[in-house]
């Protein structure tokens, strides 16, 4: 089981969050011009990398708040936990993992 640190709740058990897929997706547009294509992969098409993928996750049985986490989709170590509103972080060393 994960142990994820919740920015504002501190430390706590997976079950208390919900995944909510990748994060950083921006929104095609305008969309009356955006072609079915590009509107199809935007709605499905996800990246599934092994290595570190960028999520959103909200405390669902918390505080009820979204943040992003990096984690590391082999080993499931979380590299960072960062606001809704702030860039990825472009690397890892392993030292500043939480």
């Amino acid at each position: 089981m994960l142990l994820i640190h919740c920015p504002w709740c501190g430390p706590r058990e997976e079950l208390e969050f919900r995944c909510g897929g990748e994060s950083h997706i921006s929104r095609p547009s305008p969309s009356a011009t955006v072609s079915d294509t590009d509107w199809g992969n935007y709605l499905f098409t996800r990246k599934n990398p092994k290595g570190v993928h960028y999520e959103r996750w909200v405390h669902a049985f918390g505080c009820r708040r979204w943040f992003n986490v990096a984690r590391h989709t082999a080993t499931h170590r979380i590299e960072a936990i960062y606001a809704m509103h702030e860039a990825a972080p472009s690397a890892f060393d392993g030292a500043d993992a939480l």
